[in-house]
């Protein structure tokens, strides 16, 4: 459960990423430290910065540059990627077709998905079947963004083990449960000033850039810009704090299925986006996620913890996702 903390931690997850090894990390004193601090964070904060996560300064600021030029470029261009129900909701959606809580929220965004062939998961995956619409300009823009996808998977990965590893359990402990071969969900997300035309849209709370929520699955890494503070995350006390940007860090949160595995050892936090500041705001989001068709439910050695008694169902995971991510566009597609 979230205290009532006023700042996030900041954890140097190096140590995880120099053992390639599953021996070397388990017996490790640093990567043992770096795992305390995981589970520490994950209990109090549900939210935490990642600093030495091996990924360069230079590559997650122009991942930030060409996102921020594709939305930039004429409506026109940006539509020819649009989404659709047929893309598997994956493309460009303009400012205010994304749903929270009802309502739209103050930004645009390219949604991309782990391709999926169709027939690979029956009818579980037919809504997000397909292959990402990338735009055609800026021209490293398709390339680009498949590097830095496979660099944050595998980084991911390596903090899920850190995380076993907090809760003493084994590494490959949510691995296991994904089947090795864990979904992803990339969101390109651009934040426009509130003082521009855009506050046509009817917000609950001028400049909400998106409404109060949990992430759906695992492990969240975010990289936003440094010098705009618009992410704010809910304390125990109900106070809303910013995450402020610490260049060349990732902000990192838990999301729903790992609450769902820890039987509510973990608990997602509330966080939103309000940009307030008169400047442009870009976040690129990384979403890892179980495998689309793992059955998540609560692990024996939580259930202990609450006398044998699991308190959630168990979610398959492509049900849920599918069910989050039609909700979200329905009412605009």
């Amino acid at each position: 459960m979230a205290s009532e903390f006023k700042s996030l931690p900041v954890i140097d997850v190096g140590p995880l990423l120099e053992k390639t090894e599953d021996s070397e990390m388990a017996n490790d004193q640093s990567v043992a430290e770096v795992a305390r601090q995981l589970d520490k964070a994950c209990r109090e904060t549900g939210f935490f910065y990642v600093k030495g996560h091996g990924v360069p300064d230079h590559i997650l600021k122009e991942v930030r540059d060409l996102c921020r030029e594709f939305f930039h470029r004429p409506s026109d261009e940006k539509e020819k990627i649009k989404m659709s129900s047929s893309t598997g909701y994956r493309g460009y959606q303009r400012v205010g077709e994304n749903v929270t809580l009802g309502q739209p929220d103050l930004h645009e965004a390219i949604d991309c998905y782990k391709n999926m062939k169709p027939g690979a998961y029956g009818e579980l995956g037919k809504v997000l079947e397909g292959s990402n619409l990338w735009p055609d300009y800026p021209k490293r823009f398709a390339p680009l963004m498949e590097e830095y996808i496979s660099n944050v998977q595998d980084l991911a990965k390596k903090i899920m083990k850190g995380i076993a590893l907090g809760l003493g359990m084994p590494q490959d402990t949510f691995e296991g449960e994904n089947g090795g071969d864990p979904f992803w969900v990339l969101r390109i997300i651009g934040y426009p000033p509130i003082d521009s035309d855009t506050e046509e849209f009817n917000m609950q709370d001028s400049g909400v850039g998106c409404g109060a929520h949990t992430d759906y699955g695992l492990l969240t890494l975010v990289n936003q810009d440094d010098d705009i503070s618009a992410l704010q995350v809910r304390n125990f006390a109900g106070e809303w704090i910013w995450a402020v940007p610490i260049p060349g860090t990732f902000v990192c949160n838990i999301g729903d299925m790992l609450k769902v595995w820890t039987n509510g050892f973990y608990q997602p936090t509330l966080h939103r986006v309000i940009n307030k500041n008169p400047k442009y705001r870009v976040s690129v989001p990384f979403f890892y996620e179980p495998n689309f068709d793992a059955v998540v439910e609560p692990l024996e050695i939580f259930k202990e913890l609450t006398g044998g008694k699991a308190l959630y169902s168990p979610v398959i995971y492509g049900n849920h996702i599918s069910g989050k991510v039609s909700t979200n566009f329905d009412e605009i597609l």
